[in-house]
């Protein structure tokens, strides 16, 4: 299946609606990747406005996820879609579900970024959670680029770049596990860190989620709770 399917239905209407709920999905990706942008660069600058715009603009990503929602109730109602456009309504459900999730996620790093603003900072200026959330930040681009195209390869990969994720995060929760130990005066600050980092590596997950829609979308096969090397040989013969 690929973006043209989505045109090649007697009813010129019903390629319509298909293709605004498609539309709506990217819009609110753009929306969520906005907000992971913002809360990052509210943490790393100390700007409390920014993370305050963020928490704000939450409602906004909400507000799309209710409407995708609704439209897909209403195809599913009157065109009783089947095979590939069922799995299309499917993934998008499933889809802004998760970006949802990523606006919450977001709008944590944001809250918390607003706290840390008002304490003392690190030398390293949070260099290691920047790191971390351009990371995720990139798996969502590119996880909703591969949705855009539909793109099965493109999503493998993002979804595999997942365990380096982990990693990072697992290596940054070490290092402030062991300043904390260090130093009982920073427990506050690194506290809030630690939600930070985890509110990022969860968005990672969300990503990673996106992917496994997209390869159902396409390929028809439920990959969640697989291991990556059946994955790929499913996919890769």
């Amino acid at each position: 299946m690929d973006k043209n399917s989505l045109g090649h239905h007697i009813s010129q209407q019903f390629n319509a609606e298909l293709e605004d709920i498609r539309s709506k999905v990217l819009a609110m990706g753009g929306l969520v990747e906005q907000q992971i942008q913002d809360a990052l660069n509210a943490l790393v600058t100390a700007n409390v406005e920014l993370a305050e715009n963020v928490v704000k603009n939450d409602v906004k990503v909400n507000a799309l996820e209710v409407n995708i929602d609704e439209e897909c109730a209403r195809i599913l109602a009157r065109r009783q879609p089947a095979a590939s456009d069922l799995r299309l309504i499917v993934a998008v459900i499933k889809t802004i579900t998760d970006l949802e999730r990523i606006g919450d996620e977001a709008e944590k790093v944001a809250r918390m970024a607003a706290e840390l603003a008002n304490l003392e900072r690190p030398r390293n200026q949070y260099h290691e959670t920047q790191h971390l959330g351009e990371s995720v930040q990139h798996m969502v681009h590119d996880a909703l680029d591969a949705f855009a195209r539909m793109d099965v390869e493109a999503a493998l990969k993002v979804a595999l770049y997942d365990e380096e994720v982990d990693l990072k995060y697992e290596g940054i929760l070490r290092q402030l596990i062991t300043h904390m130990m260090e130093d009982p005066r920073s427990i506050k600050r690194v506290m809030d860190v630690i939600w930070s980092i985890r509110a990022l590596e969860r968005i990672g997950d969300h990503a990673k989620n996106i992917c496994e829609y997209i390869i159902y979308l396409v390929k028809g096969k439920d990959v969640r709770h697989l291991g990556f090397d059946v994955i790929e040989k499913e996919l890769r013969p």
